[in-house]
């Protein structure tokens, strides 16, 4: 109990959506209870959640291992995207095999080791904004094409693992 977000080596962020939320997605209404019993139920889940939310340290996290989270759902997708947010101060991340498609509106202001092994990403543009990365592995993605590159270019990157994407088959990607 006395553990907190930061001191976690690979915490488990996929909470799935409440089973209300699966049953209004279904299409059905509840007609069983009372609009105003549905309300102050809808409430109370929303402060717990805040709560919860509130215990959490990501903030703080200096380097973080938030890999094989397997993130099947949207709404898991969503808290994971919030998650990833809240982390500006994290050096070192680990988003290995995700099935991350695109984390453009993530920024990492602090980030200097990003790893995104084995994910969906088909485009440089679909990265986090990185403006202090040193080390960055997209390994094993779907990346076709060095569009984006130049997003970057102000950064002090030293290595860029593009290993198994389809660009290393154009030529001269390494020169460029």
């Amino acid at each position: 109990c006395d553990v907190t977000g930061d001191q976690l080596n690979c915490p488990r962020v996929r909470e799935g959506p409440s089973e209300e939320e699966l049953f209004l997605r279904e299409g059905d209404d509840i007609h069983l209870e009372r609009p105003s019993r549905r309300r102050r139920r809808r409430e109370e889940e929303e402060g717990q959640r805040w709560e919860e939310r509130l215990q959490e340290n990501w903030e703080n996290c200096l380097e973080l291992n938030l890999s094989y989270q397997d993130l099947g759902d949207p709404y898991q997708q969503e808290n994971f995207l919030r998650i990833l947010r809240r982390l500006i101060r994290v050096e070192k991340l680990q988003l290995v095999n995700n099935s991350l498609t695109n984390l453009s509106s993530v920024r990492l202001p602090r980030c200097r080791v990003l790893n995104l092994h084995c994910n969906h990403l088909v485009c440089l543009r679909q990265l986090p904004k990185l403006p202090v990365v040193e080390h960055l592995c997209l390994s094993e993605n779907a990346i076709g094409s060095l569009g984006g590159l130049g997003a970057l270019g102000n950064s002090p990157l030293r290595s860029l693992n593009l290993t198994h994407n389809p660009v290393t088959f154009t030529q001269d990607y390494r020169a460029r």
